[in-house]
């Protein structure tokens, strides 16, 4: 994955590789039964240009985290768009200022909370609109959503009452599901998956509409897209890192984003300091952070803003100013430390995009 005019390249930088971008954009479509049943999540990339690509390709749904994220889906062209975090405070007259910037785009929320329930319901009747919303379940994660199905379902009925709110469906996210063996991982998942199912059932049966089911992530992804009915929402399969590749050898997608790294100081014999510090790449777990396929034997031991110091027993092959790649080990934040990427074809740096949805707000 190196570069033919990577002296070109300022370090540090994250370079995406467009050929395996477009590979693993066609993998999730081989794995799906349909772009209709993807709902891809943005929070990886964070890229209007992907989000672009995927609507070409059919993919007209996105999932996000924030009001920047749906603003830049909305910009890119995607149709119908999912808020998978409930909005408080003034996030809820953000984002129904945005049902009203782009009428042409749907757009829903998750909802969890009476309370949240209430207050858009009553922003929606004064500014004369309807909010379609999906109640969120919690399936074991522990993170957001209703535990119980008895009280969820009575917040469903309650939603369903409400002149300001249309009740969309569910939603259940397993993010917590990460077993290496895809039959332990599978188990798992329709373990989990049985709330979901025992809860619309009920629904069903009480003559409520559930029109969708929006379920999973990345590891899960094989498993919901073989249900009927369910709509899929991974997001790190786009770009992938070397922390599911190694979590997840049943998923068969390429790392298409590495980070481009100088050698900036060499304090050992057996010692490299590279320009890679926490303001480069994602640090929220312990290392290893990145993976450098050529220094397979590298272990870092310091890490700071600006640093990663590596001991290796082949320092002496890397002079200082040597160029050195690597894969982050989680994707999804490194994308959002990086005001740009860097776009690769066929083996040269051809462009830089900005990383429009890193902001919190872009112009809502």
């Amino acid at each position: 994955m190196r570069l033919e005019n990577e002296d070109e390249v300022p370090s540090p930088a994250l370079v995406l590789h467009m050929e395996r971008v477009e590979r693993n954009l066609a993998q999730m479509l081989a794995i799906s039964s349909g772009p209709a049943t993807l709902r891809p999540h943005v929070k990886t990339h964070k890229l209007p240009q992907i989000v672009a690509m995927q609507v070409a390709m059919g993919i007209t749904k996105c999932k996000c985290s924030t009001i920047a994220e749906a603003e830049m889906a909305a910009t890119a062209g995607a149709l119908d768009i999912l808020l998978a975090l409930q909005p408080v405070g003034p996030a809820i007259g953000r984002f129904l200022h945005l049902i009203r910037v782009f009428p042409e785009v749907h757009f829903s929320v998750i909802v969890d909370s009476p309370l949240v329930v209430a207050e858009l319901n009553q922003a929606a009747l004064e500014v004369g609109i309807r909010i379609e919303a999906l109640l969120d379940l919690d399936v074991g994660m522990g993170r957001s959503g209703i535990l119980r199905g008895d009280v969820a379902a009575t917040l469903y009925a309650e939603m369903s009452e409400l002149p300001g709110i249309h009740v969309g469906g569910l939603h259940a996210y397993d993010g917590h599901l990460q077993q290496s063996d895809v039959g332990d991982r599978t188990e798992a998942c329709n373990r989990s998956f049985e709330a979901v199912e025992w809860l619309r059932g009920q629904l069903l049966a009480s003559g409520f509409s559930v029109a969708k089911v929006v379920a999973g992530g990345t590891p899960t992804f094989p498993m919901h897209a073989r249900r009927d009915g369910v709509e899929c929402s991974p997001g790190t399969t786009v770009l992938w890192d070397a922390g599911y590749s190694r979590k997840l050898p049943d998923l068969e997608f390429l790392p298409a984003a590495t980070l481009l790294a100088r050698v900036v100081s060499r304090p050992g014999v057996a010692r490299l300091c590279l320009d890679l510090g926490h303001k480069a790449v994602a640090s929220e777990m312990p290392h290893p952070r990145v993976v450098f396929p050529d220094l397979p034997d590298a272990r870092a031991v310091m890490h700071s803003e600006e640093h990663l110091v590596l001991d290796t027993a082949r320092a002496a092959q890397f002079p200082v100013g040597t160029v050195v790649h690597g894969i982050p080990w989680h994707i999804c934040p490194t994308v959002a430390l990086h005001s740009e990427v860097v776009v690769a074809r066929a083996g040269l740096a051809t462009d830089t995009w900005p990383v429009v949805a890193r902001a919190r707000r872009i112009t809502l």
